[in-house]
């Protein structure tokens, strides 16, 4: 396969990183200077980045372009890249919903292809290995599996469906980073009343992921009518305390939707998720 020229859009802490992996295999990784900061100039001269003025410049020089931007941004961005009439494969890349994924497909059809990716993980740097999903036509996918092989970014296809790679970075951000907040709140509410390093003490017990254990959602469906009465109690705790109490009420509404499925031991994974979609 012949040696692709990329343009990255635009080089963030992640995008740069991602875009000097790319180098390893690409002729040329371009990025536009235009309308950027001062920081991103750094960042990309760091990363070995070759700066070309315009995007009009960059489009019409790249076989290939990654987005790698604020997720509010990703649609205008692609506009942009649309009515400069970009020809090449367009990897749609940022934290964003499949729909937002396929109207940007539809956007930069028929000239541009699109590929749609998600990256799971750190910026590839300091030892950090971020998995590159793809999702989109085959040619197209092998064409960016091949531009990371043997680098720190790991390209795994998906399939043809685009969508199906912002699916899986939604859904696994979605655990993650309200996890965090949880934490957050946890140790907020623990804090205030004096036992934050007793509840780091008893969840340092406790290492696995429940990420990890999705035999669980049928036994927390079953108990559901216990688990949400006590978060609205956790979220009265919190507001008394200053700290935001929306997160809790959510999830204590969540757990209403499983409020016919009281105690009940024969309940599977599957009967849990088709009474959460459909309640």
């Amino acid at each position: 396969m012949d040696q692709q020229i990329v343009g990255i859009l635009h080089p963030g802490s992640m995008g740069a990183a991602v875009a000097a992996c790319a180098a390893t295999n690409a002729a040329r990784v371009l990025w536009c200077a235009e309308g950027r900061s001062s920081a991103s100039a750094t960042r990309a001269e760091r990363f070995g980045l070759e700066p070309v003025p315009t995007l009009q410049e960059l489009l019409d020089q790249s076989d290939t372009v990654i987005s790698l931007c604020p997720s509010a941004a990703a649609e205008d961005l692609a506009r942009d890249v649309a009515a400069h009439g970009f020809a090449g494969v367009y990897v749609e890349a940022n934290a964003i919903n499949p729909e937002r994924v396929q109207r940007i497909a539809v956007l930069l059809a028929p000239a541009a292809t699109v590929v749609d990716g998600g990256v799971v993980g750190s910026p590839p740097v300091c030892g950090k290995t971020p998995t590159l999903y793809l999702s989109g036509p085959a040619d197209a996918t092998a064409r960016i599996e091949a531009l990371f092989a043997g680098t720190a970014v790991q390209a795994e296809g998906l399939g043809t469906e685009v969508g199906k790679a912002s699916a899986l970075k939604l859904s696994y951000a979605a655990f993650q980073k309200t996890s965090r907040v949880l934490v957050a709140l946890a140790l907020g509410m623990a804090r205030e009343h004096g036992v934050d390093q007793e509840l780091i003490e008893v969840a340092s017990k406790r290492t696995d992921s429940y990420l990890s254990e999705p035999q669980y959602v049928a036994k927390t469906a079953a108990r559901a009518w216990r688990w949400g009465p006590e978060l609205e109690e956790a979220a009265d705790a919190l507001a008394a305390a200053g700290l935001p109490p929306e997160m809790l009420r959510a999830a204590a509404s969540t757990l209403a939707r499983w409020h016919e499925a009281k105690d009940d031991s024969e309940l599977t994974l599957i009967d849990a998720l088709d009474r959460l979609a459909q309640p």
